[in-house]
């Protein structure tokens, strides 16, 4: 099987010649140039050869086209810190401008896409990140952005009107520049930060709108960040994958296969035995995630978010080995 039917097939609960397996990192600094982040996804995919690659911009690419501010101080995930963020009052949501997909830090993503697109044709699959449009208003307001959101609706729902064509619009450029799908982040999909109401009203019908822009790619991954995740929303979302931190939050593989049809990514904690841990760890915790996935069907091996920087090769090596080795059942 080549990548992209191997990928099909986990996403369709069919047989497989052996277990799919991808890992993702952040690149800082270079994840500010085209050129430098495509070279940098390059020589780490041709280094663990994964079955597809997540193309990680920074943190800030969805909020630096609207006037956000931000530095890298050392993060080991290789996330940027926000110094100063466009939305400082209420009535500031309004004023949010449509931004061309193409032109700014969206229009530099585009490129890298493009770049890549070249050097590997139909042979990877990528998917581009994309952060959904709740996440890019915290990212333009801060933690405030919920209590704008309960407090000054009619403003908050007039710039995630803005947010979310402006993400739609970027994720089908992103297709036609190459990508095979989207990597679609969630962060407020969290019991602990809104109610289910909520989510469903300035959530989901946003995050639908976005993945509906994006209908020409073939593989979309939701990824739910967080604990105490709504996963049972996972349903309504047209992807053909999920992951979250299932080592750490409800549901576990087992659960969380069971109210999802497609692929589950994960089965590994990207802080405890990948970053801290040996390679027995990291083997067996992907043995256990077969374990919990009928013998891997539907399984694709992966950690429960990004890998630290640190993270040692040895462990990386581990789980592709267990992926190499086992056929699933």
């Amino acid at each position: 099987m080549n990548k992209r039917e191997r990928i099909l097939a986990a996403s369709r609960r069919e047989p497989t010649d052996r277990i799919p397996v991808a890992f993702w990192r952040h690149f800082p600094g270079d994840d500010q140039r085209a050129g430098d982040l495509a070279q940098a996804t390059i020589a780490f995919q041709e280094r663990y050869d994964f079955d597809f690659v997540k193309v990680s911009p920074s943190n800030s690419f969805a909020g630096e086209d609207w006037g956000a501010q931000t530095a890298f101080h050392g993060n080991m995930e290789g996330t940027r810190d926000y110094l100063d963020r466009p939305v400082k009052r209420p009535a500031d949501w309004g004023a949010l401008k449509p931004l061309d997909a193409h032109q700014g830090a969206l229009g530099r993503q585009l490129e890298c896409l493009r770049q890549l697109k070249a050097r590997w044709g139909e042979s990877v699959p990528f998917i581009q990140t994309i952060f959904n449009p709740l996440m890019v208003a915290r990212y333009l307001r801060g933690d405030l952005w919920i209590a704008d959101m309960r407090a000054y609706p009619r403003d908050f729902r007039a710039g995630l009107e803005i947010i979310t064509d402006s993400v739609a619009r970027f994720a089908a450029a992103a297709v036609e520049a190459g990508a095979a799908g989207l990597f679609f982040a969630t962060q407020a999909a969290s019991y602990r930060q809104l109610s289910e109401a909520e989510y469903r009203e300035f959530g989901l019908p946003y995050d639908l709108q976005v993945l509906e822009a994006a209908r020409g790619g073939w593989f979309h991954l939701l990824h739910m960040h967080g604990d105490d995740i709504m996963f049972h929303l996972w349903r309504e979302y047209p992807v053909q994958a999920v992951n979250w931190h299932d080592r750490s939050t409800r549901p576990d593989l087992r659960e969380g296969r069971a109210h999802f049809g497609g692929a589950v990514v994960g089965g590994i904690r990207q802080h405890g035995s990948m970053l801290q841990g040996d390679p027995a760890e990291v083997t067996a915790e992907a043995r256990d995630a077969i374990a919990q996935t009928d013998g891997g069907q539907g399984l694709i091996i992966g950690a429960g978010c990004v890998l630290q920087i640190p993270t040692p090769e040895s462990n990386i090596r581990a789980a592709l080995a267990v992926a190499a080795r086992w056929i699933p059942s």
